[in-house]
């Protein structure tokens, strides 16, 4: 969907009869349609093949010759039996680029499906995300999508490499890879001390006050990144002799007395309206803000005016969806998601050619 939004032509292959597994996941539905599915399907044309069959796999390695680029998140093996491994894919069109999506790299665990919360569990962020014991997935499949932007990377990087040497290449995109590498500081701190993170909440291993605080009418975010703003919130609370004490006068020591700081300044901040803080914390040049609701985020077009995109759907009617958070891929591809084999009359004539040598 990011590539289409960048400007490629993008062609979905499903199953006859039953498509996408997201067609299912729901609810909600509106209109017949998966909430989940319209969510990552927009920009594509959608056509329906069974690769088992010899007369649609034809159609399939006519796709194939014809394609810059080739995505699947099949296994290994099943991408061997369907004739979609490499191998198979470069035989057909050497100047191809493979993207292939998988859960695990070569190794032990290298045929095993991966699922968002299982890699979340497996690839160390539950380990770090929740409080004390009890671990938490994050709200949506953060892997899935951190793994959608790595593909996205390495297709374009491929095709500058092909640019320069006018061949194709595979590329892979690992869940449990991409679900390790963000972990970034914490996984260095460990790698370089051994020491367990722990789980801090809404707060930051490294840098202090860096979290969730509690107002008088409800949660705000502080983001104190700098010695210099830990001194402006501290004139902001009245507490100036807080920045001259040793125990919280530089980041490190902050975070060794991280307990006793927090609890002095949620006793400050629970005394009035986080609106106030907020103003204040802002004014004098210290990062806060509300934690917000959906309805916050989406009602207020400075956030996310630009990625907004209206849809048209023959069935849902006009509808807002989210676009490729980049700036080069605006205006986003306005395509609605397509129902199963929506547009097998308008492609697979395409590629009813043979073959060319």
């Amino acid at each position: 969907m990011w590539l289409a939004d960048l400007g490629a032509e993008v062609i979905k292959v499903e199953r006859p009869g039953t498509g996408d597994e997201t067609r299912r996941w729901g609810p909600p539905f509106v209109a017949g349609e998966s909430a989940y599915f319209l969510a990552v399907n927009r920009g594509k044309y959608g056509i329906t093949l069974d690769l088992t069959d010899p007369q649609d796999h034809k159609v399939l390695e006519r796709l194939i010759e014809l394609s810059d680029v080739i995505v699947h998140n099949f296994l290994p093996e099943t991408a061997e039996k369907l004739g979609v491994s490499y191998g198979a894919v470069r035989e057909i069109n050497p100047k191809a680029v493979y993207l292939a999506i998988l859960g695990f790299p070569p190794g032990p665990y290298r045929e095993e499906p991966g699922f968002d919360a299982l890699i979340q569990a497996l690839g160390g962020l539950m380990a770090i995300t929740g409080e004390d014991e009890r671990p938490v997935k994050v709200g949506v499949a953060i892997v899935d999508v951190l793994t959608a932007w790595a593909g996205v990377a390495g297709v374009l990087g491929a095709l500058l490499l092909r640019e320069r040497t006018g061949e194709g290449i595979a590329v892979e995109a690992t869940l449990i890879e991409n679900s390790a590498a963000a972990l970034v500081n914490v996984a260095q701190a460990f790698l370089l001390t051994g020491k367990e993170p722990k789980r801090l909440g809404t707060a930051h291993p490294h840098i202090v006050p860096y979290q969730a605080f509690p107002s008088a009418d409800g949660l705000f975010m502080i983001a104190v990144g700098t010695d210099a703003q830990f001194r402006a919130l501290c004139q902001v609370l009245g507490q100036p002799e807080l920045a001259e004490d040793p125990r919280f006068s530089t980041n490190p020591s902050r975070v060794q007395n991280r307990e006793l700081l927090v609890s002095l300044l949620s006793g400050i901040l629970r005394e009035k309206p986080r609106a106030y803080w907020i103003s204040a914390l802002k004014k004098a040049g210290v990062p806060a803000g509300p934690v917000n609701s959906l309805s916050d985020l989406f009602g207020d077009t400075g956030f996310v005016g630009r990625i907004l995109v209206e849809v048209e759907h023959p069935a849902l009617g006009r509808y807002k969806s989210l676009a490729c958070p980049v700036s080069l891929a605006w205006p986003p591809n306005p395509l609605p998601p397509p129902r199963l084999g929506e547009h097998n009359s308008l492609i697979l004539p395409k590629f009813s050619a043979t073959r060319r040598e």
